[in-house]
């Protein structure tokens, strides 16, 4: 099959060698369970363990993924017959069950499906001594499944928190079947850096959405983000010798440096000047890694200013997705201080800044934050300030207000930038 001429190398990197290149440098102790059962998943980025600050109640995928050393050679061997998205056995149970998702019902009838709408649900554990080959989809059939699911992202039907709901759980399903099966080919690449996109993408979606449960999804869905990134960079280190160079390889190197703006995904173990050291030259010198550093600089230094303007110039659209939290929300300083928000920060310059107390135009507010001048009206109320209305009726920020305040979580709202770049952006998976 296509992708078994590497043996050593494996997605799940419990079972990875320790090549010089890896972008794991210490491998988990395995846990084990049960003698026939087996979790599979991905660990973080490099060795390094990010870190998501939720409370203790949310349910950690991690604890889910935990492997066994008993009858690894039945996993290696395992080639996969399913010629559907999902097996017949599986579909005809939950149609018996009526465990259909509403994309998967033939006609709405939550009791019936069809092979082009079934598709297969990601198992937390799975029994060695049960599984077939026809449980399992070759990679082609993999292919065609994501396809079918990188189509329903932009899905209007329902809400996007039902959406994302679906494709994260089957998209787990497809990382699960490419893991035991140890695929690991140069269109397997392609595959995860699709899968990268829908997570990005996806977060970015949840922050405007409203619901009792958004939270733990972005939880879960950054989480998985983290986990499929790490997959991604050793997927590229095992294809050096038929691929040295991956086209949109840069990209997703700046995707893990932009993801420590966001103080709930900060690396607790190396640091990133340390996996700086072990990134290939040809990244380092890239556009898009010198962009993410620069933004990162920026931002560490409290230079708002070109902060903001930067990423409105030169970032790309899943660049920005990344970042934008971070014009808003409460991130961590150096040295256990808490640094203001971007956007805050402006805020309490122009607030605290002048020699005169005179009002601040919004109109130039906007067009320091690049924002629309109802949005800064808004994000001033959310900071404790007051707005007026001067004498020629344009509204203005009065300064040496005593009143701004930093929210506790970072800002429930999140405002855009006001950018005809950033509106002509479309992304397909």
């Amino acid at each position: 099959m296509a992708g078994r001429s590497q043996p050593p190398y494996r997605p799940r990197p419990n079972f990875s060698s320790s090549s010089s290149r890896s972008y794991h440098p210490s491998q988990p102790s395995r846990n084990f369970q049960s003698h026939h059962t087996k979790n599979f998943n991905s660990s973080t980025p490099n060795g390094t363990p990010i870190q998501n600050n939720a409370s203790d109640n949310k349910t950690s995928s991690s604890n889910w993924d935990k492997v066994i050393d008993e009858d690894i050679d039945d996993i290696q061997s395992l080639v996969g017959t399913c010629p559907f998205m999902c097996p017949v056995e599986e579909r005809e149970k939950r149609e018996r069950l009526r465990d259909l998702a509403v994309f998967e019902r033939l006609h709405g009838n939550p009791r019936q499906s069809s092979p082009s709408l079934a598709v297969k649900k990601f198992c937390r554990t799975i029994s060695v001594k049960t599984l077939q080959d026809s449980d399992v989809r070759p990679l082609s059939v993999l292919e065609d499944t994501l396809n079918y699911l990188c189509n329903l992202l932009d899905s209007t039907e329902h809400p996007f928190e039902v959406v994302h709901d679906f494709i994260f759980d089957r998209m787990r399903s497809i990382r699960q079947d490419l893991s035991m099966q140890n695929i690991s080919c140069s269109r397997v690449v392609s595959m995860y850096e699709r899968m990268v996109k829908f997570h990005i993408i996806s977060q970015h979606k949840l922050r405007r959405c409203s619901g009792s449960n958004i939270s733990s999804l972005s939880y879960l869905n950054m989480e998985q983000l983290t986990k499929a990134l790490a997959t991604l960079f050793n997927l590229y280190e095992a294809n050096r010798t038929t691929a040295p160079i991956f086209k949109n390889e840069a990209d997703f190197f700046s995707f893990y440096v932009l993801l420590h703006l966001d103080s709930k995904t900060q690396g607790t173990g190396e640091t990133l000047s340390l996996w700086f050291r072990r990134v290939p030259s040809h990244i380092m010198k890239s556009t898009e890694m010198n962009f993410a550093r620069k933004i990162l600089r920026y931002f560490k230094l409290g230079f708002f200013k070109k902060f903001i303007h930067t990423t409105e110039s030169e970032a790309s659209y899943l660049q920005y997705c990344i970042i934008e939290p971070s014009i808003n929300e409460v991130s961590s300083c150096i040295i256990a201080k808490i640094a203001p928000v971007v956007r805050s920060l402006a805020i309490s310059c122009v607030n605290h800044g002048g020699y005169k107390p005179q009002p601040f135009p919004l109109v130039a507010l906007s067009k320091l934050l690049m924002m629309k001048e109802w949005d800064v009206a808004s994000f001033c109320k959310d900071s404790g300030l007051q707005t007026s209305v001067d004498e020629e009726g344009n509204s203005c920020l009065p300064t040496k207000q005593t009143t701004l305040i930093h929210p506790k979580g970072g800002l429930h709202k999140y405002y855009p930038l006001e950018s005809e770049r950033f509106e002509r952006f479309s992304v397909e998976l």
